[in-house]
């Protein structure tokens, strides 16, 4: 079935916004059943005022005892792992 491009309203300015036809095309490919609620702008402004809301933890390494900080708050009795030894067990 070939996609057509749609005009959609954003949720949350109510500006309309094209949702192509590649990109309706990525969301069956990646299993999407929603089409985007909120346009290009809003949709990276809410992005960033998430990163932005992020925080690091100052920890301990589990496993070299170095000083690091991660970016959430780690479980109590869990190892938790700074960035290289994270990084080194990813690539085992």
């Amino acid at each position: 079935m070939p996609f057509e491009d749609k005009t959609l309203t954003c949720e949350d300015c109510g500006a309309e916004f094209a949702f192509t036809a590649s990109e309706q095309e990525f969301y069956q490919e990646r299993g999407f059943d929603n089409e985007p609620k909120r346009c290009p702008d809003c949709r990276a402004k809410r992005k960033s005022e998430r990163q932005s809301q992020r925080t690091e933890t100052p920890i301990t390494c589990s496993e070299c005892g170095k000083e690091d900080t991660v970016p959430f708050v780690p479980s109590a009795g869990r190892p938790v792992l700074c960035r290289e030894c994270f990084a080194k067990s990813r690539q085992a």
